[in-house]
């Protein structure tokens, strides 16, 4: 895969998967070996960290569902080059435990292979998020 459409609408599919909290139809965006990695301090979120293949990615992406809502997705930029993507988001969203609603921006750092995301690398304000579920 190189084409900059195609790659595009993977990642639209992915992000209106994750959007209405199909978290089938968002791991179903990625390749079986695909991995999906959240930077950030792990002893300060827990959240943070990498996890690779279908199964954990169903863990992994059910629980962010489960916790948080993304009720607004705004595409600020976007860049393909090769079989790479960036994506930069501003985000509107429900943590559901306590209701609160924030509005953040996040950079994801995407890598294709056969068709499909191989590698989903994501930056997000890991502090704001500590300090909503805190």
């Amino acid at each position: 895969m190189g084409h900059r459409e195609d790659m595009l609408d993977v990642i639209k599919r992915a992000y209106a998967a994750r959007g209405a909290g199909d978290v089938k139809g968002l791991v179903a965006t990625f390749h079986p070996e695909g991995s999906f990695n959240l930077i950030g301090d792990n002893s300060a979120l827990h959240l943070t960290g990498s996890v690779q293949g279908q199964q954990p990615l169903l863990e992994a992406f059910g629980q962010f569902i489960k916790h948080f809502a993304f009720e607004k997705r705004e595409i600020l930029s976007e860049v393909v080059e090769g079989n790479h993507a960036v994506v930069r988001c501003r985000l509107v969203v429900r943590y559901h435990p306590s209701g609160k609603v924030f509005s953040t921006e996040v950079l994801d750092l995407f890598r294709f292979q056969d068709g499909k995301i191989i590698e989903l690398i994501e930056y997000a304000d890991t502090a704001l998020v500590k300090a909503i579920i805190s």
